[in-house]
């Protein structure tokens, strides 16, 4: 595996579990409850509507708020963590393909000229 691909499953997966909670808490929920006129209150109104007035345990809307008050568990910020290094990873690859595919139409645009 490449240098390059190892520093971009870091970055990725520190990246993850570093950003959910900053995610989650500008969406609004927080470790006070969902924020009042944010996106989440807006997800909770429609989650009790669809629900006939409560918000069902177990629906994500219950889960993200759970999150945003109490965090994730360690088992989760591994998965997280994980699941942020496999697409660091997958994204370094990809544009370093997409990178050698454009370096190639070049070289080939520049032969056709000689």
């Amino acid at each position: 595996m490449k240098k390059r691909t190892i520093v971009s499953a870091a970055i990725g997966g520190v990246g993850a579990v570093i950003a959910f909670p900053v995610v989650l808490g500008a969406v609004g929920f927080t470790g006070a409850g969902i924020a009042a006129g944010s996106m989440a209150a807006k997800m909770m109104s429609a989650a009790a509507i669809a629900n006939g007035g409560g918000v069902a345990a177990g629906s994500l809307v219950a889960i993200l708020q759970s999150v945003g008050a109490a965090g994730l568990s360690t088992t989760s910020n591994i998965i997280l963590g994980s699941v942020g290094a496999v697409v660091g990873a997958s994204v370094e690859e990809g544009v370093e393909v997409l990178l050698e595919f454009i370096r190639r139409q070049l070289n080939q645009t520049k032969n056709k000229r000689k």
